[in-house]
């Protein structure tokens, strides 16, 4: 008899109100922005979860944008911008991005103005 078993990583965020950021859809609040830094201190415990469980914490992402080689990008905005007019508007508000490997691992977080 085999057994197989996927490790993944459980992501705990501290400090963070999760209701909140999730209740805030687009960062169209601006209640997201007020969780930046606690955002930035909480990037290791992102790193190594899956999107699944990314998706189950924070939300469905405002974008869920396709890259090069089966990798994506989870993007949640964090302040309010012409996205909130129409989501389809290139907006340069404040944004954090999740970067999915090609196996759904998060693997890096950046945070900038606009899509990355």
């Amino acid at each position: 008899m085999i057994f197989l078993c996927a490790c993944t990583k459980e992501a705990k965020l501290k400090d963070l109100d999760i209701q909140v950021f999730k209740n805030d859809l687009g960062g169209c609040s601006n209640q997201r922005i007020k969780m930046l830094e606690t955002l930035k201190a909480n990037k290791e415990a992102i790193k190594g979860v899956i999107s699944n469980d990314i998706s189950k914490l924070l939300g469905k992402p405002d974008i869920d944008q396709l890259a090069d080689r089966n990798q994506k990008y989870y993007i949640y905005f964090l302040e309010k911008g012409e996205h909130c007019n129409s989501i389809q508007n290139k907006s340069n508000a404040k944004s954090m991005a999740i970067r999915f490997s090609a196996i759904g691992l998060a693997t890096e977080i950046t945070f900038q103005n606009g899509t990355p």
